[in-house]
């Protein structure tokens, strides 16, 4: 017990460095004290000092800076970071396109009509933009996955623009990188030629009219129908896969 106990302690210490950082209101940037002072504050060794910076740093919230006016800084964990950290978790968890779909139908509507009336001009001209790379059909199984994923980044990108909520938005991109990477990981495509880019292209178009003309209630439902039909092609085409391997 003792060993498991000592093996715990850098981590139970790096959750009190955590704790102490924000009880300072400590920011990205800001330098941790040194190496004698945190074993003063802390009361630890300076090998579990060392060993819980690098918990820290494992997790993203530090960083060791050598040479002059080195030390050890706290830094930002990106969200490129947070999202592959979340996927990890998931990565042995069976996730269905059903359970992305279920969250994804619960906040984007609530999203999009959040956002009417409130995006600018600029904003709405480049994601118009967007929309050509999936504006016409795909000539093969390769270009139409790749129109699924742009389709999916016009959404990454409409959550980009709800500031109000980080968490928010966070989780709306995080749920269409998933469903992004199961597109390409699990070949959700190869059964099946559906006209995805062109259905979503359109309703992308017309939600971005409603936002533009302020209608919540518009960019609401046009976003719901076209979660409801999207889930329905993707689900079609997940089941038709499953069939594929259970026949090998």
């Amino acid at each position: 017990m003792a060993g498991t106990s000592s093996r715990r302690r850098p981590y139970q210490l790096a959750e009190t460095i955590k704790g102490w950082i924000v009880e300072r209101e400590l920011s990205p940037g800001d330098r941790l004290p040194g190496e004698a002072e945190l074993m003063a504050l802390l009361g630890a060794s300076k090998g579990t000092i060392r060993e819980s910076i690098r918990v820290l740093e494992a997790q993203g919230l530090v960083e060791t800076r050598t040479g002059p006016g080195g030390g050890v800084f706290i830094r930002q964990m990106s969200e490129a970071r947070a999202i592959s950290l979340l996927s990890h978790y998931l990565y042995f968890k069976d996730i269905s396109v059903r359970d992305i779909y279920q969250i994804r139908l619960a906040l984007e509507p609530e999203m999009v009509a959040s956002l009417a009336g409130n995006v600018g001009a600029s904003d709405i001209a480049r994601l118009r933009e967007s929309l050509h790379s999936y504006a016409t059909p795909a000539g093969d199984m390769h270009a139409e996955r790749q129109q699924h994923i742009d389709s999916l980044d016009f959404h990454q990108q409409l959550a980009q623009l709800s500031g109000g909520n980080p968490l928010l938005a966070f989780i709306i991109r995080f749920t269409a990188q998933v469903l992004s990477d199961l597109t390409v990981y699990r070949r959700l495509y190869e059964p099946g030629d559906h006209p995805i880019g062109p259905a979503g292209c359109q309703y992308h178009a017309e939600i971005l009219d409603a936002i533009e003309a302020g209608d919540a209630t518009r960019a609401h439902t046009l976003m719901r129908d076209h979660l409801l039909e999207a889930q329905g092609i993707m689900q079609g085409n997940e089941a038709q896969v499953t069939r594929g391997f259970l026949s090998e």
